[in-house]
C-alpha cells in the first residue's frame, strides 16, 4: 500500500512536469514540489489473542494426598473428565491446578497427557488449598470470559460457593 502511494505521487509528479507541451524560460520556472512525506496506513487491528496459558502459582497449597492419575483419551476434555471425577464440569481448573506443566490451555488436552485428580474434599476441607483453588478458578474465568462467558459465569458461581 505504501509503495502505491508514493508511486501514484510520482506519476502524478511526472504529469504535472510533462503535460504542458511548452516550458517556460528558466527564470520563470516554478520550483520543483517538496517531496511528500509517504502515508502510513493506520495499523492493522490486531487478531484476538487467543487465551494464555496458565500456570497454578500455588499448586503447592494443595493436599495431594490420595490423589490419583488419570490418562487422557481420545476425544477426552476437561469438562467431561471433571463431571466423571467431581460429578461438576466446572472443577476442570483444579484438574489444571494439580497438573502444573502438563496442562497449559484449558482446551487443548491431548491423549496420554497424565492428569493428577486430587481428593476434592480433602482440598475443600485444608483452607489453604480451598483458597488457592478458589483463586485459579477465578483466574481461569477470567481468561474464559473472552471465549465462553457463559462457562465463565459457571465457573464465577462455582468460586463463591467454594
Amino acid at each position: 500500500m505504501k509503495s502505491f502511494v508514493v508511486c501514484l505521487f510520482l506519476c502524478l509528479g511526472f504529469f504535472v512536469v510533462f503535460a504542458c507541451g511548452t516550458s517556460a524560460p528558466a527564470s520563470e520556472q516554478t520550483p520543483s514540489p517538496e517531496p511528500v512525506a509517504p502515508v502510513t496506513p493506520a495499523p492493522a487491528t490486531p487478531a484476538p489473542t487467543p487465551p494464555r496459558a496458565v500456570t497454578p502459582s500455588r499448586a503447592t497449597d494443595l493436599v495431594l494426598d490420595g490423589a490419583e492419575t488419570y490418562t487422557v483419551v481420545q476425544g477426552d476434555t476437561l469438562s467431561n473428565i471433571s463431571r466423571k471425577k467431581y460429578q461438576n464440569g466446572f472443577y476442570y481448573p483444579i484438574i489444571m491446578m494439580a497438573s502444573p506443566g502438563v496442562v497449559s490451555d484449558q482446551d487443548l488436552i491431548e491423549p496420554g497427557m497424565v492428569l493428577t485428580i486430587l481428593k476434592l474434599q480433602a482440598n475443600l476441607n485444608d483452607a489453604r488449598a480451598k483458597e488457592s483453588m478458589k483463586r485459579y478458578i477465578l483466574e481461569i474465568a477470567g481468561i474464559t470470559d473472552r471465549i465462553r462467558p457463559k462457562d465463565a459465569e459457571g465457573l464465577r458461581k462455582l468460586a463463591g460457593e467454594l
